[in-house]
């Protein structure tokens, strides 16, 4: 059961948004006398007094009470009803959604209910109605902007929302360094009699799907042989009436480096910029983001966090991952003090130290005994990844730095193989608690507790 505190928390914010659609009276006599008891999945579970007012509750302010849950934004989309010392009487508005496991390359965070659209939501409505209607109006639909500004997190949604309701599609997503490297590999530098049949099944599994999803498409940049398997692929996609759905940093007229046809292809369709987040979409974010590690963060802490945190959402979230991280190290509540101390240096019980990639690179090698040349370097041996991947988590996790400065650290990575990383260890530790307890061993080396 989830702490109370934050319980309330979460619940205030769908008291107001029902207050205000539900006359005085009816607020007094239900909605403000529920009490939350526990998040359960997507449902908040809330305790009435009687049967008789769970009944009144759900027969007439049922679809008020789910739309005000959804409205509130607070990282549930349903409710529950227990009456006060009974868990036998329940209420569900709607059914339960069927089972969905997301393909390992995709972030599981990455839906549409854990965007904040703020100042881009023009660009979160074209993305939902592509989920909605693939290869309906919105073909291609090309995203472009900035290094940690969401786009990743945009087209993701759009998969996950669409392998969900629409089972029966075909959803393909890749990095465009995923794609390239596939290509390459597979259909170029392949030998042997096989290479040509391996080469087909690769080329095959790209334009047999209903929806291609693409991030990150300026890295074919000059390279040629890439370029043109992509716009035969892209060609035969739009022919059979499939969806394509692209990102770049740049706009399709920008991309020089690409050959003059696919940036014809890429402009004939939706093109839409991911805008830098301004201070009340940052403030959003932060106070999602610690809706959903169920944290009281003060609202001036979350401004102090949102000023002054550059353009990159990543970058904004880890800020955030640091304070309460420092938090629960010192067992203090979250203040603006704090905050101020914890982007600056990481207090260990012997006193002050400042957390550097250094840091964080020596205790990854020191616990899995490899060298620091073995963790940077281009070696592809099983042993070395799982090293890697953690380094690159805890990188983002600990230090506040943009997602191409830890590239540089980590042998010149770009920023979608740190991405990548990081999501892959969040994916493996939320169902592995060995793999949980190695990165909490990590941070107390780093931490010299």
């Amino acid at each position: 059961m989830a702490d109370t505190s934050n319980l309330d928390f979460i619940y205030q914010p769908i008291k107001e948004k029902m207050r205000d659609t539900i006359t005085h009276i009816t607020f007094l006599t239900y909605i403000d006398k529920l009490v939350p008891v526990e998040i359960d999945g997507r449902y908040i579970v809330l305790e009435t007094l009687t049967e008789n007012f769970a009944q009144y509750i759900t027969g007439n302010l049922a679809d008020k009470m789910r739309d005000a849950i959804i409205k509130a934004n607070v990282g549930v989309s349903d409710f529950r009803l227990v009456v006060k010392g009974s868990r036998s009487y329940g209420y569900e508005s709607a059914p339960e959604e069927p089972a969905y496991t997301p393909p390992n390359n995709l972030n599981k965070r990455f839906t549409f209910d854990s965007f904040v659209a703020g100042n881009n939501l023009f660009a979160y409505k074209a993305a939902l109605n592509v989920a909605d209607d693939p290869a309906g109006v919105y073909n291609p639909l090309f995203i472009y902007g900035g290094t940690g500004l969401g786009k990743t997190h945009l087209i993701q949604a759009i998969a996950h929302k669409i392998l969900a309701e629409k089972p029966q599609l075909k959803v393909v997503y890749a990095t465009c360094e995923q794609f390239v490297n596939e290509i390459i590999d597979t259909m170029f530098a392949a030998k042997g009699p096989d290479a040509r049949e391996k080469g087909n099944r690769l080329r095959q599994h790209y334009r047999s799907a209903d929806v291609l999803i693409i991030d990150d498409i300026q890295f074919i940049a000059n390279k040629k042989a890439v370029q043109e398997e992509f716009f035969h692929t892209f060609n035969e996609l739009v022919s059979r009436g499939k969806q394509i759905v692209i990102t770049s940093d740049q706009p399709p007229k920008e991309l020089t480096a690409l050959e003059e046809r696919l940036r014809t292809r890429f402009s004939g369709g939706l093109v839409f910029d991911i805008m830098p987040p301004n201070l009340e979409t940052k403030i959003a974010i932060l106070k999602k983001k610690s809706f959903e590690k169920q944290c009281i963060v003060p609202d001036e802490v979350l401004t102090f966090l949102a000023q002054d945190s550059g353009d990159d959402v990543r970058t904004l979230e880890g800020r955030l991952t640091k304070v309460i991280f420092a938090s629960k190290l010192h067992e203090c509540p979250i203040t603006v003090t704090l905050a101020k101390s914890a982007l600056n240096e990481a207090v260990s019980e012997g006193g002050a130290e400042e957390i550097t990639p250094a840091n964080v690179i020596n205790a990854v090698t020191s616990f899995y005994g490899v060298t620091k040349g073995e963790l940077i370097g281009k070696c592809k041996k099983k042993e070395l990844v799982i090293p890697r991947q953690v380094c690159c988590y805890l990188m983002c996790e600990l230090l506040s730095l943009p997602l191409m400065s830890i590239g540089k650290e980590l042998g010149d990575r770009n920023h979608t193989t740190i991405l990548y990383s990081r999501d892959k260890v969040e994916s493996i530790i939320a169902v592995n608690d060995k793999m949980a307890k190695d990165i909490d061993d990590i941070k107390n080396i780093i931490l010299k507790k």
